[in-house]
């Protein structure tokens, strides 16, 4: 048995505008180009039902309260990318054209699989070492402040416009990782949209839950977040 890690991916530039995906890089969030014997769906509907949930349970209850958290979804077409990747048994982030628009959590684990909610826990755990940084010390932009390793997993998970989620599991009889091999393991990838994590500012912004929604939530509000009724956007998986 080997002990579960993970990784993170940090966008270099804070300030760089991106366009929504097309050409290649949409017909990457469609899996285009993995052969069809391989689109397993590793995660049950159960499974996907229980990272969603345990998502917006962590988002609508951080400290400080954040105005402007978006409820999020469940997003098929960036379960389908996060399958696509985890069939590959990579231990990275990517595919990189993806990678300009899409935010990614990744957890790993080897030996007996235990529960996919083991390896989203370990993210919400870098909270611990995650200061929120004080309003008045982004001028304008925002410090750093993680006292860990790295807190960019439980970072992602809270970011205010990140309200799109589509996770896979792959399993690799024998993977890379840290220069070993690591056998059996099981793979999670977790994409998210918009991407988080751009550096130099916060997750979200303090204040009043939902006093700062953007106007296509037409003042809904559920449990904290801002919320249009729209619950996913899942739909069959082939």
């Amino acid at each position: 048995w080997v002990p579960q890690l993970s990784s993170s991916f940090l966008l270099p530039n804070a300030t760089e505008l991106l366009s929504p995906p097309q050409g290649a890089a949409a017909g990457l969030l469609r899996a285009e180009g993995v052969p069809r014997g391989r689109r397993k769906r590793h995660l049950s509907a159960h499974d996907m039902s229980v990272i969603l949930d345990y998502h917006n349970q962590v988002r609508a209850q951080v400290s400080p309260p954040a105005a402007n958290m978006e409820y999020m979804v469940w997003d098929e077409r960036l379960a389908r990318a996060a399958e696509a990747w985890a069939a590959r048994c990579l231990w990275d982030h990517g595919p990189p054209e993806v990678m300009k628009y899409v935010g990614q959590n990744l957890s790993i684990q080897s030996g007996r699989y235990r529960s996919v909610m083991d390896m989203v826990k370990s993210w919400h755990q870098e909270k611990q070492h995650y200061s929120f940084p004080h309003p008045r010390e982004c001028s304008p932009r925002c410090p750093s402040k993680c006292s860990g390793s790295v807190c960019s997993h439980y970072t992602q998970m809270v970011w205010a416009t990140s309200s799109r989620l589509g996770c896979a599991l792959g399993t690799c009889a024998n993977m890379r990782v840290w220069g070993s091999t690591w056998r059996h393991a099981t793979l999670l990838v977790c994409n998210y949209a918009i991407k988080g994590n751009w550096l130099g500012e916060a997750p979200y912004k303090v204040g009043r839950p939902c006093s700062a929604c953007p106007p296509s939530y037409g003042g809904g509000c559920s449990n904290n977040m801002c919320f249009s009724g729209v619950k996913s956007n899942q739909v069959s998986w082939f």
